[in-house]
């Protein structure tokens, strides 16, 4: 009895701990063959069971496959090994679901994703038929390097209340917070192909499932996806990070140049911060900053463009430094609709379209991960303490410089702010969201203090 206890706790604690005993809690999801508990939705892709390893058989001409549980699963662990062919791609749905009101039945839901692309982003999380990535795996490059291509890889999945964390060869991979789905079912997933891939395999071998005595595993993730508006999770308080903005106060925050908020041009309603549209000409409330000052920080927040709208976010910000009321001369994230705002074609190899460094340096977006006006955006700025600087949109990097480099002096040299001198060289500065005339919401507004040695 002790000896069962014991194992428990390893396998809480450990997550890359295959093959539990028979008492610690964990069930054999394919123990009673492929026939019981299960069913094939989707596609055609062929599913058959080989000596306990589930094979999976992609098929030409048919949609994504999922082997699916009948029963479906709110809290529970997961564990499994997988081993897929180059150029084929999968998954393991969890909390998922079919249901004909929703697009004639497709599965949809959270899904661990299987890549052995180069881009490796295996044990990232995306909403499978819904809204796309969730986590890609490029916020955590220590995860995509432990994957093991044409081997067998552990997957460890816990999804307790809306937390979802998982684990890639024992390397902490995904820490995802959603509320959207809290149950539904399991599945296998064989990706569909074109006729260049027809008859490659993904094999899923020890598929153990708990539902019971669950905890989290205390091991620490160094990201973490939080998409409930205006929420601040225990695990990211402990990395530090701090609301500036919480959907209601505005404390953090005042008028560029002025003591105070601004009176009009600003509003916050329904758990938005937004700056308001004003006529051309007209008095706007302009540009706010935050009340502290920052040298090396990260700061993430969530915004939402109107059509055409432009806007953005100054880091690194010194009023001081020769700039008009209700605005400052910085660094900026540049916020725009690049589709329909004029602005996106000019400056230089499109360096003031969206998310780029505003007329200096130009951001590299891959369409997919960019959301149009009405949707909202996540926004992430990371500043070093030894210069250099990221900019992500949607949890993926799209630009990265360094203060200090020749690259963007020679920016300076050729941008609107020519001949300023010590241009973003300042050790600290204030974050400013730009009043641009142009409506547009923020929300989600945290920041955390980076180590000065990190």
């Amino acid at each position: 009895m002790v000896s069962s206890c014991v194992l428990l706790l390893i396998v809480v604690a450990v997550p890359g701990l295959a093959q539990p005993a028979p008492d610690s809690g964990w069930i054999d999801l394919t123990a009673g063959g492929l026939e019981e508990g299960w069913t094939q939705l989707g596609g055609a892709a062929e599913y058959t069971l080989e000596h306990g390893v589930v094979v999976g058989t992609a098929v030409i001409e048919t949609p994504n496959s999922f082997l699916a549980t009948e029963k479906e699963y709110g809290d529970f662990a997961l564990q499994l090994e997988f081993k897929i062919d180059e150029g084929l791609n999968a998954g393991v749905q969890i909390r998922s679901h079919s249901d004909p009101a929703y697009r004639n039945g497709i599965v949809h839901g959270y899904q661990v994703e299987i890549d052995p692309s180069e881009r490796a982003w295996s044990a990232g999380v995306y909403d499978e038929a819904r809204r796309g990535w969730l986590y890609p795996l490029a916020a955590n490059p220590a995860a995509s390097r432990a994957f093991r291509q044409g081997g067998w890889n552990h997957l460890y999945i816990e999804a307790i209340g809306p937390e979802i964390r998982t684990w890639l060869n024992n390397v902490p991979a995904t820490f995802l917070i959603d509320e959207m789905t809290p149950s539904g079912f399991i599945a296998l997933q064989v990706h569909s192909v074109g006729p260049e891939h027809g008859g490659l395999q993904v094999r899923y071998r020890n598929v153990w499932l708990r539902t019971e005595g669950l905890t989290p595993s205390g091991r620490s993730f160094s990201y973490i996806v939080d998409t409930r508006p205006n929420r601040l999770s225990e695990a990211e308080a402990a990395l530090g990070w701090e609301f500036l903005f919480d959907g209601e106060s505005v404390e953090a925050w005042r008028g560029a140049h002025r003591e105070d908020f601004p009176e009009a041009g600003w509003a916050v309603r329904d758990g938005e911060l937004t700056v308001l549209a004003s006529e051309p000409g007209a008095e706007r409330g302009g540009g706010i900053v935050t009340r502290e000052a920052f040298s090396a920080f990260e700061l993430q927040l969530e915004f939402r463009m109107t059509e055409g709208a432009n806007s953005g976010i100054k880091y690194l910000v010194t009023e001081a430094y020769d700039s008009a009321p209700g605005t400052a001369v910085a660094f900026e994230y540049q916020i725009l609709d690049d589709l329909r705002h004029p602005d996106a074609q000019a400056g230089l190899n499109g360096n003031r379209t969206l998310a780029s460094l505003y007329d200096l340096l130009p951001a590299t977006k891959i369409g997919r991960f960019v959301k149009g006006p009405g949707r909202f955006n996540h926004a992430r700025i990371v500043v070093h303490a030894d210069g250099r600087v990221e900019h992500w949109l949607n949890h993926v990097p799209v630009l990265e410089f360094d203060r200090n480099s020749a690259e963007l002096a020679e920016a300076i040299g050729e941008s609107k702010f020519a001949g300023r001198e010590g241009f973003g060289l300042w050790p600290e500065g204030r974050i400013l969201l730009q009043d641009h005339g142009d409506e547009v919401a923020f929300r989600s507004i945290k920041v955390r203090r980076l180590d000065e040695a990190e």
